[in-house]
C-alpha cells in the first residue's frame, strides 16, 4: 500500500521555473511538495544553459591561447595548447554538480521538501509519486503548478539511437573531440555549440532549412556572426534541408533540389524544443491547451481552477529567465499577493560569436507596428573599452529604437564582445519607460562597454560624441 500526502501546493518540475516557485513560496509560509526527475535545476543547469556556456567559455580560451602561439600579440607569447576533451567535460560535470546540490541546499533551507520521482496524475489535483527506490506516494494537493519544462526535437531520419547522431544533451559529454561535425539548425542552440566546437578545432559544418541564421534577429544584427563563421571555415549551407545519414556522414537537399553530401564524424542535431506533455498524466487534468502547448491566463491559471503552468510549458519564448519570473509570481499569487505576468518585453540573449542580445522591437517590428520612429547605432570601433579587450573590430554595435514623437525607447539591441552582460540595463530601461534623454544624461561608468548604450541614446537625438554626425 502506498503513503499519502497532502500539501498545500505541489509543483512538478525542479527546473528554472519550478525550483524558485518552491522557494518563495516556502518563504512566504506555503506547505510545499516539489517533485524532480531529471534532477534539480532542470534542463538548463544540468543539461544546458550552464553546462553549454561553461563548455563555449573553454572553447573560447582554448581558441585565444592558440592564437597567441600562432600569432603573438599584445606581448603575450604562448605555447601551442593541447585539449584533453574528456578534462574539459569531467570540469563541466564538478560545476553542474556543485550548482545543482547548491539548489538542494536552497530549497532545503527554504522548507520545501523534495522527491526525486516521477508524478503521474489521475486527476487535476491528486497524482502517484513512484520514487527512485520504486516507493509510491499519492499526493493530494490544493494548488498544482506544472513546471515540467521542454525537451530536444528529433528527426526521424536523424535517430538518437545511432552514435553519431548528437542531441544538445549529448554533445556536452562527448570524451573526445570530433574531427568534423555536421550541425542542423542555425537557431541559438546550434550556433552556440557549433562555433563553441569550430574554436576547440572541429571542422563544423551548418545545414539550415531557412535562409538566414537566427531568424528571430534582424540581418544588421547577425552579419558580425555570419562574418565570423566565415572567416573561420565553417561552411553555411542555408536554405537547404536535411535528408538522411550517409556512410561518412548526411546528405542534405540545396535550394534547387541538388543533393549533397557532408564528411561528418557527428551529427548535430538542433531543430528545437517541445514540451513535456506526455507520460504524467496531463490529459487526466482537464486544461486546455493551445495546440501543444497549455493556455494559461496572465496570472499563468490554467482553465482548471487551482491548477497553473510556468516556463517552456507555455511556449516561446523558451527561456530560464522568463520561467523563474513566472514561478516567482505563481509562488505570490498562491500566497494572497496581486500579481500578473505583464512584462514590457523578456530578454533574449545568444552566446554566439560575438554574443548577441535583443530586448523589444527590432526597428522593423516597431514600424510593423505602426510607430514612427527614430533609431541611434554606435559602434564597438569607436568605444576605448571594446578597443582595449580586441572587441571592437568585430562589426559589433548597440542599437537603440525609440519612438518620434516621444522618445520612449521601443527597442535595444547589441552583437558585440560581451554584450549579453548588458542586458539587464537594456530590459530594466524598456521596464522603466525609459526615454532617450534619460539614457543620455544618466553617467555611464568609463571605461565600460554601457558607454556604447548612453551613446546610441546621444546618437538617435543626432548628438554623438564619439562619432561624426
Amino acid at each position: 500500500m502506498s503513503k499519502t500526502k497532502k500539501t498545500n501546493v505541489l509543483i512538478i518540475g525542479g527546473g528554472p521555473a519550478g525550483y524558485p516557485c518552491a522557494i518563495r513560496a516556502a518563504q512566504l509560509g506555503l506547505d510545499i511538495i516539489l517533485v524532480d526527475s531529471g534532477g534539480l535545476g532542470g534542463t538548463c543547469l544540468n543539461r544546458g544553459c550552464i553546462p553549454s556556456k561553461a563548455v563555449i567559455h573553454a572553447a573560447s580560451r582554448f581558441e585565444e591561447i592558440s592564437a597567441h602561439a600562432s600569432a603573438p600579440a599584445m606581448g603575450i607569447t604562448a605555447g601551442k595548447p593541447k585539449l584533453d576533451m574528456k578534462a574539459l567535460t569531467q570540469w563541466k560535470n564538478d560545476l553542474v554538480t556543485k550548482l545543482t546540490s547548491g539548489v538542494g541546499m536552497l530549497l532545503k533551507s527554504a522548507g520545501a521538501e523534495v522527491l526525486n520521482g516521477w508524478a503521474e496524475f489521475s486527476d487535476a489535483k491528486t497524482c502517484v509519486v513512484t520514487l527512485a527506490d520504486g516507493e509510491q506516494i499519492t499526493i493530494t494537493a490544493q494548488n498544482v503548478v506544472l513546471a515540467t519544462g521542454s525537451v530536444e526535437v528529433e528527426l526521424p531520419f536523424l535517430p538518437p539511437t545511432d552514435p553519431r547522431v548528437l542531441s544538445s544533451t549529448s554533445a556536452l559529454e562527448l570524451e573526445k573531440l570530433p574531427k568534423t561535425m555536421a550541425v542542423v539548425g542555425a537557431g541559438y542552440i546550434g550556433l552556440e555549440l557549433g562555433i563553441a566546437f569550430a574554436k576547440l578545432g572541429t571542422k563544423v559544418s551548418f545545414i539550415e532549412a531557412l535562409d538566414r541564421i537566427l531568424p528571430i534577429y534582424d540581418v544588421q544584427m547577425t552579419r558580425p556572426i555570419s562574418r565570423w563563421l566565415k572567416t573561420h571555415g565553417v561552411d553555411m549551407h542555408l536554405s537547404s534541408k536535411a535528408r538522411a545519414l550517409t556512410k561518412t556522414g548526411i546528405s542534405f537537399e540545396d535550394a534547387g533540389g541538388k543533393e549533397h553530401d557532408i564528411i561528418a564524424e557527428k551529427i548535430l542535431v538542433a531543430v528545437g524544443r517541445k514540451p513535456v506533455t506526455t507520460g504524467w498524466g496531463l490529459e487526466n487534468m482537464g486544461v486546455d491547451m493551445d495546440e501543444a502547448f497549455i493556455r494559461v491566463d496572465d496570472q499563468c491559471a490554467t482553465s482548471m481552477r487551482g491548477v497553473y503552468a510556468i516556463g517552456d510549458l507555455l511556449g516561446e519564448p523558451m527561456l530560464a529567465h522568463k520561467g523563474t519570473a513566472q514561478g516567482e509570481m505563481v509562488a505570490e499569487i498562491l500566497a494572497g499577493h496581486r500579481r500578473r505576468f505583464d512584462p514590457v518585453s523578456i530578454p533574449a540573449v545568444c552566446f554566439t560569436e560575438p554574443e548577441i542580445v535583443g530586448v523589444g522591437l527590432t526597428p522593423d517590428e516597431a514600424k510593423t507596428a505602426g510607430e514612427d520612429i527614430i533609431t541611434g547605432k554606435f559602434p564597438f570601433a569607436a568605444l576605448g573599452k571594446a578597443l582595449a579587450m580586441q572587441g571592437g573590430t568585430d562589426g559589433g554595435f548597440v542599437r537603440v529604437t525609440a519612438r518620434k514623437s516621444d522618445h520612449v525607447i521601443l527597442g535595444i539591441h547589441a552583437v558585440g564582445a560581451h554584450v549579453t552582460e548588458l542586458s539587464g540595463e537594456f530590459a530594466l530601461a524598456l521596464e522603466m519607460g525609459a526615454r532617450l534623454e534619460d539614457i543620455a544624461s544618466t553617467i555611464h561608468v568609463h571605461p565600460t562597454l554601457t558607454e556604447g548604450f548612453a551613446e546610441s541614446a546621444m546618437t538617435a537625438l543626432g548628438q554623438p560624441l564619439h562619432i561624426a554626425r
